[in-house]
């Protein structure tokens, strides 16, 4: 099975017709994602590669019956595009854009409070059900499908060489998402979690955090009370000074809080697998998880 996406989610791209939306939908397309709309205010009318594209997400969903939306709009504008998208009916939203300031974050959590729309990102690599539906800038063929592990991650980068490796390993994954790296962001490691944890098909999971926030402590709580599925963890930012901000605008230290130290501590008081060496962490789920 599969979490938040499969071969059934129709997918509307917002932003289709700048040049990052024309390629990553192109690649979602060919990956075998249902791209049933496009949306570019002013541009609706045209095609992109056989997509009708529309003015208003509320347009497209009304007529192509779109059921997500992946949305590549500049950050400027990448707040109400979020917005624009919860309000058309789309179940989920995915949002790649990176840069969006944080108070503009702060009105579209605000906005979803309450709601029934799932939000993964922003500033994210998206989601994908290997061989089903990619949403998304992730390379799809590294990915293998037939699971049975889920894997969440706060990099785009490092949940790339986590799926690379248990593809080598013949470990198939169900889903694999990136919750971003924002310090506001929508889906968390928990709303995940729970989501493996209840999927018949995802036997483990693979969670990858870093420096910063809190988010993975509270996590570790969540898997030692309420998962009976093997976890391996990984914490990226080990040896990142306190006080540097490294990538994400959410890993940044400061004193105790959010250290690398602290939050694996807590996941191996929580029960997780922790791999120190990226390196080895194929090899640590092989042991773990067959």
């Amino acid at each position: 099975m599969s979490i938040f996406v499969d071969s059934s989610t129709r997918v509307v791209v917002q932003g289709i017709t700048g040049r990052e939306g024309q390629f990553h939908a192109r690649q979602c397309q060919e990956y075998g994602t249902h791209i049933v709309a496009g949306v570019t205010p002013g541009k609706g009318g045209q095609e992109m590669d056989g997509v009708p594209v529309y003015n208003t997400v509320a347009q497209a969903v009304a007529e192509t019956k779109a059921t997500a939306s992946l949305i590549f709009v500049p950050p400027p504008f990448a707040a109400d595009a979020i917005m624009e998208a919860a309000e058309s009916g789309v179940d989920l939203v995915v949002c790649i854009t990176e840069g969006i300031p944080v108070m503009d974050m702060l009105m579209v959590k605000n906005f979803l409070q309450g709601g029934t729309v799932r939000l993964l990102g922003p500033n994210c690599p998206g989601i994908i059900t290997p061989g089903q539906c990619k949403m998304g800038i992730m390379p799809g063929p590294i990915h293998t499908p037939g699971g049975p592990i889920g894997v969440v991650s706060r990099s785009g980068t490092l949940t790339y060489e986590v799926v690379e490796q248990l593809s080598r390993q013949g470990l198939g994954q169900t889903s694999c998402i990136g919750i971003g790296g924002d310090p506001i962001n929508g889906t968390d490691f928990i709303d995940c979690l729970a989501a493996f944890e209840a999927d018949d098909e995802t036997h483990g999971v693979v969670m990858v955090g870093e420096i910063g926030g809190d988010a993975e402590e509270m996590a570790a709580d969540f898997i030692q009370s309420s998962m009976t599925k093997p976890v391996v963890g990984f914490i990226a930012g080990l040896t990142a000074p306190p006080g540097r901000r490294m990538g994400h605008a959410g890993a940044i230290v400061s004193g105790n809080a959010g250290t690398a130290l602290g939050k694996i501590k807590a996941l191996q008081d929580g029960g997780v697998h922790v791999c120190e060496d990226l390196g080895h962490l194929g090899a640590l789920c092989k042991e773990v998880f067959i």
